[in-house]
């Protein structure tokens, strides 16, 4: 039969040498070891799962970016086989009035089909000028006060898309000068 005080020194001695196997210490270290490789694990697959969805996610913004301007190239395709149609007549056939009407034509078309898709044209002659739509290329004087800051002449026209500057209109702007 053992020593019960035999015994208790036994167990005294392991928990106080650092150097003694730790029995019932090991299990609570199996546990937190396990636990860190779950969390590890876990962090890894949620860092696989954000770069797969990032790259859906860039992916998708291309196609998005395919479709759309595939729909406004099809709203084109009319007025590209009216051109290509106007540019096979035989020139000796037509007089100028048809061709400068057919050119208006398709132009119309061509602007009716993009305004669908939210695009504009900027004239601005006789409103107010805005650094923001308008580039100022030049200055003419104004007749009255109330004209100082008006577009007086459009040189070259602008455009926007859904409420985005594509160029600005290139404009002359009336000044008054108190004379």
């Amino acid at each position: 039969m053992t020593d019960p005080m035999s015994t208790a020194d036994e167990n005294l001695d392991a928990t106080l040498d650092p150097h003694a196997p730790a029995a019932a210490s090991a299990e609570p270290m199996d546990d937190r070891q396990r636990e860190i490789e779950e969390l590890k694990d876990k962090h890894l697959r949620l860092a696989a799962e954000y770069d797969n969805f990032r790259r859906r996610a860039v992916k998708e913004r291309q196609e998005a970016g395919w479709r759309a301007q595939g729909e406004v190239v099809r709203g084109l395709i009319d007025a590209l086989d009216d051109l290509t149609r106007f540019a096979n007549v035989d020139p000796a056939t037509v007089d100028s009035t048809t061709v400068v009407n057919g050119v208006i034509l398709v132009e119309k078309k061509i602007f009716k089909s993009l305004a669908g898709h939210g695009f504009e044209v900027l004239d601005p002659t006789g409103h107010a000028f805005d650094p923001a739509l308008h580039e100022a290329v030049s200055t003419a004087p104004a007749a009255r006060a109330e004209e100082d800051g008006q577009v007086a002449v459009c040189f070259q026209s602008g455009y926007v898309i859904n409420g985005h500057v594509l160029r600005p209109a290139r404009v002359v702007v009336k000044q008054w000068t108190g004379a």
